[in-house]
């Protein structure tokens, strides 16, 4: 009795038999179909001999699904034999009535061996469909192989169909055996310093083996950037296969298991998992084979938006500096109104991927609208990256900036503790189907450790994307900040606040909104608050059209006295790069540009 409900390739034909069923529908009489469909009617000598392979294949279709009494009739309507008319009567179903499930062995102490038999697809009574009984047999032998069950083994996997009673008894009883637990993880080939590594493994040796904790030990590995390549191998011996599957699953799907080898575990780590035999000691150390990542790596990049023209950015990493794993990130970006060197040196704690001091840096030189500033900095931080993927900085800032601002000027020495927290979630990182970003900072500079301002400062944001069904998507952002102060004109233009732009207010060129002096000059703002409403909707292939509604300012008191809003229209196109964004803004209350153009490309977070 073969299960017969899966497509059967038959190596060298044609698929040309146009198959009609009568007298039966529902997924049996479908299961008829796609397995005759596949039977090439030229490959058979005569009609007399087709009709038998029709027959006998339309017997075990409906077989898998308990018609076991079935009486066929075929017809050929065409003398090339390339259509059959099958009329079934299908006769009584057998059904269950007898269901001796067992699982032995440590497992039968496992929650998650008693969940699954708690949610067996099989009841006495229900009728017979082979691939209930085949998949509940293939979740217990994945499951113990996940668990660490590798000596286990079915002593009983059979269904007996007696058809002429229309009933069906199944026995399936499963010896786990005992439960293998994870011994000693070896690092090769790392050029990391080993006890750096042996804080990312998610197990100590003597705990239950779940292959589970080996993918995530091979991602933490993988997230540090410090290997190009990340192997992690159970070390267990390679006799005999557990849980058998019966002779006829073999000749029905020509396959010796029931099992995808490579969705448990990954790859060869499993496979090799699979042959243990219950004489090996229930111990399994782990192998991690570790190729180092390349020690300078160079990027370069080039865009384009309406708030800043042209664009480029050469990035060089050295994702591991010396066997401590210490790494050191530049970036030089260049813009007509803006350019910036920036770097960060890392320094991992005990937990490389949780904890880490770092150190950065910037020169930054800016020429846009009111504003020409010359800027150095240094920040000294503490990162913590939490479980619930919030991260946490706490730094002191240092900044030296030489600046214009409309008829200001000055040059101070900012000294200032400040600390952040954010959260970045995404489904699919170049077109988030679901996804939010949230930040929140504090900064606070006093005269009496030096500094030459006196402020509290904060900004905050929080974008969110959702989905409804699988056409319509719907971005909300709100943004802002505020500052206290007593000394503003010392407040240099890059801790001041701007509105307008491409990620602002569309309508309104980049940083162009802030109060002003009597000369209509900008002054930057102590407040900004910014707000954006967008509606997307598929249009065809990777082309989704847009519609939304921006509104804001920067200010000097709470609340503002006008809010400046935009609106319009636009396309986005998903490029391999991320989306390509063009809008159509119209600013309602500026009557000298009463249409904006903005382009943008890459992810909206």
């Amino acid at each position: 009795m073969g299960l017969v409900c899966l497509a059967l390739p038959i190596a060298g034909h044609a698929w040309a038999l146009d198959v009609e069923v009568r007298g039966l529908s529902g997924p049996a009489a479908e299961n008829v179909v796609n397995i005759l469909s596949e039977l090439d009617a030229a490959s058979q000598a005569t009609r007399e001999r087709l009709d038998g392979v029709v027959r006998d294949r339309a017997q075990q279709a409906l077989q898998a699904y308990g018609y076991y009494n079935a009486a066929l009739a075929t017809s050929f309507p065409d003398e090339d034999n390339e259509r059959v008319v099958i009329d079934v009567k299908p006769g009584e179903r057998t059904h269950i009535t007898q269901l001796n499930v067992a699982v032995e062995g440590e497992a039968k102490q496992d929650e998650a061996f008693d969940e699954s038999m708690q949610a067996i697809p099989l009841k006495v009574g229900d009728p017979l469909v082979h691939s209930r009984y085949e998949g509940f047999k293939s979740r217990l032998s994945t499951l113990a192989l996940e668990r660490g069950y590798f000596s286990s083994r079915f002593r009983q996997q059979r269904i007996e169909v007696r058809p002429w009673e229309n009933s069906a008894r199944i026995f399936l009883d499963l010896d786990s055996g005992p439960r293998y637990r994870f011994g000693r993880v070896r690092f090769e080939g790392s050029q990391i310093e080993p006890h750096r590594l042996q804080n990312m493994i998610p197990f100590e040796p003597g705990d239950p083996y779940l292959a589970g904790d080996l993918a995530v030990l091979s991602q933490n590995l993988g997230q540090t950037d410090w290997f190009r390549g990340v192997a992690v191998r159970p070390r267990v011996n390679e006799d005999a296969p557990p849980a058998t599957p019966s002779p006829w699953w073999r000749e029905a799907t020509g396959r010796e298991t029931t099992l995808d080898t490579t969705k448990i575990l990954g790859g060869p780590g499993l496979q090799v998992a699979r042959q243990l035999t219950g004489s090996q000691p229930t111990s399994v150390p782990v192998n991690v084979e570790l190729t180092p990542a390349d020690r300078h790596q160079f990027e370069v990049g080039v865009g384009y938006a309406t708030d800043v023209g042209p664009r480029t950015q050469f990035s060089w990493t050295m994702p591991w500096l010396n066997r401590y794993g210490h790494s050191l990130t530049n970036s030089l970006y260049l813009s007509a109104p803006e350019q910036r060197f920036s770097g960060e040196y890392a320094i991992p704690l005990e937990n490389p991927l949780r904890d880490s001091y770092r150190v950065r840096y910037g020169l930054e030189r800016v020429d846009n609208e009111d504003t020409k500033s010359f800027e150095s900095s240094v920040q000294l931080a503490r990162h913590w990256v939490f479980s619930n993927g919030w991260v946490q900085d706490l730094y002191w800032q240092t900044t030296y900036e030489d600046f214009t601002q409309a008829d200001q000027d000055d040059a101070v020495l900012l000294l200032y503790p400040g600390i952040s927290w954010s959260r970045t979630r995404k489904r699919n990182p170049i077109f988030p189907s679901w996804g939010d970003k949230q930040q929140l900072t504090l900064e606070w500079s006093e005269p009496a450790w030096g500094s030459d301002a006196r402020f509290v400062r904060t900004t905050f944001s929080t974008q969110w994307i959702r989905m409804l069904g699988s056409e319509n998507r719907f971005l909300w952002r709100l943004g802002g900040g505020a500052m206290a102060t007593d000394t503003f004109d010392k407040i240099p233009p890059s801790l001041r606040f701007f509105a307008g732009g491409d990620q602002s207010i569309r309508g309104y060129s980049y940083e162009s909104l802030s109060p002003e002096n009597e000369d209509g000059e900008l002054l930057g703002g102590q407040h900004m608050l910014t707000s954006s409403l967008e509606y997307q909707r598929h249009l065809t292939g990777n082309f989704w059209g847009a519609t939304f509604v921006d509104t804001g300012n920067a200010f000097d008191e709470w609340w503002p006295e006008e809010l400046k809003t935009g609106a319009g229209v636009g396309v986005r196109w998903i490029s391999p790069v991320g989306p390509i964004r063009f809008d159509i803004a119209h600013p309602f209350d500026d009557e000298e540009d009463s249409w904006r153009l903005h382009f943008s490309i890459g992810p909206e977070f």
